[in-house]
């Protein structure tokens, strides 16, 4: 099968990983106790919880949009004449 005819370059796939993991990171770290009618967590009010893992998940997005922004390299073959 012909490689040029793919969308993405492997530098796009990478990019797309490195997005799809930080996301999942992002919310991983967004986890934790919650509070009850009886008792009240204030670890829900964290940094972590509150600025740290959104803001890992946004960097996740735009990981993602610059990796379907980038456009992948070509290999001229017509050089190699």
């Amino acid at each position: 099968m012909d490689k040029s005819k793919f969308a993405f370059g492997k530098t796009n796939y990478i990019l797309l990983a490195i997005g799809a993991v930080a996301i999942v990171v992002g919310f991983i770290m967004m986890t934790g106790p919650s509070s009850t009618e009886t008792m009240f967590e204030p670890d829900i009010f964290s940094f972590r919880r509150v600025k740290l893992a959104p803001a890992i998940c946004f960097l996740g997005f735009v990981f993602m949009i610059v990796s379907i922004m980038v456009k992948p390299k070509e290999k001229n073959s017509d050089n190699n004449k």
